[in-house]
């Protein structure tokens, strides 16, 4: 199956982070976007094959469309794990190029894997031909001080052989020595030059761009040069950008997701999953970046952070917390657009 099959819509995506984009955090996204194309965390081949698949795959089916990251550079395990998150019911299965962790690089797994592009390609294909689903991949710009746009080119034209078709683009390089994931995330200058180079090169592939965009107006604006938006730390930092994401990208006439609203909903979640055996503090970080900007946002957050631990906590603190927030209901101004 052509591995870039064009029945996910990736105009937006909410990008994988470490820690963040965990199911609840999805679940929460899913309330403020229906068309926002959302990432799990990077899972490595490894944790799905010796760990509890259950607890590491997981997910509610409002997260769809969902897409599985594994982080891998063994052939036949991440042709492995790919068949399982396809069993899993995951739309789509990305591979992991573009992290800088020293953990990762020990297990040639990440941003080191570009310098080593027909093993990816390798990769690429054995995931291809196990799954019917679409299988993409995220990458960076270079490693270390190569460079070179010529460099970054042959890497997409060499990966693209495998049937790869969509490539999402971190435009910063990695430094993988000197530089932690954080600095690599803030560091390094970013080249959006190269990435729309990359689509006057190769039309026909998909390119999606990812790395310091903030706001929706910078999506629109890249939009008019690339295929697909990636957002990271500002869809965490300020998630109420994505109730702005279905009416100014996908044009769609569906009311405009309200932060309250969804806020009581994400809290009747939480006492679900808690229900369940999920501790209230594992889950209430998601809603800290959901009122950035509205008058009494930090001292919500500073609520939940006082009163959330321990085992005497209850689904009230976050009742009470919002009650700190000064936004009225229905209320959609002062989101950054």
């Amino acid at each position: 199956m052509n591995s870039s099959s064009t029945c996910l819509n990736r105009r937006f995506s909410v990008a994988p982070m470490i820690d963040v984009t965990d199911r609840h955090y999805r679940y929460l996204a899913r309330l403020l976007s229906q068309h926002a194309l959302l990432f799990t965390e990077m899972i490595t081949t490894g944790a799905i094959l010796n760990g509890d698949q259950d607890y590491l795959l997981g997910y509610a089916d409002q997260e769809h469309p969902l897409v599985l990251q594994l982080g891998g550079s063994n052939t036949d395990e991440l042709a492995q794990c790919a068949r399982i998150g396809e069993s899993y019911g995951y739309d789509e299965i990305n591979l992991n190029v573009g992290c800088p962790s020293d953990k990762v690089q020990n297990n040639m797994i990440g941003a080191c894997l570009m310098a080593h592009p027909q093993l990816v390609t390798d990769c690429m294909q054995a995931m291809i031909e196990a799954v019917r689903i679409p299988v993409t991949i995220k990458h960076r710009i270079g490693i270390d001080d190569i460079d070179d746009y010529d460099v970054l080119a042959r890497f997409v034209e060499q990966v693209n052989k495998s049937g790869c078709n969509t490539f999402i683009v971190h435009a910063r390089n990695a430094i993988l020595k000197g530089l932690s994931p954080k600095q690599n995330r803030e560091v390094p200058p970013l080249q959006y030059d190269k990435v729309y180079r990359l689509k006057e090169d190769f039309p026909e592939l998909e390119i999606i761009i990812n790395g310091g965009i903030d706001n929706i107006a910078d999506c629109q604006h890249h939009l008019t040069q690339v295929d697909g938006v990636m957002l990271g730390r500002a869809a965490n930092h300020n998630s109420a950008i994505l109730t702005q994401v279905d009416s100014q990208l996908f044009d769609r006439k569906l009311p405009v997701a309200d932060r309250r609203h969804a806020a009581l909903n994400y809290f009747a979640y939480m006492q679900q999953q808690h229900e369940k055996g999920t501790s209230l503090h594992h889950m209430s970080g998601h809603v800290m970046g959901l009122f950035q900007g509205i008058p009494g946002a930090r001292a919500l957050r500073r609520y939940i952070s006082d009163n959330i631990h321990g085992s005497q906590a209850n689904i009230q603190v976050m009742y009470d917390a919002l009650d700190l927030v000064d936004l009225k209901p229905n209320s959609t101004t002062e989101i950054n657009h």
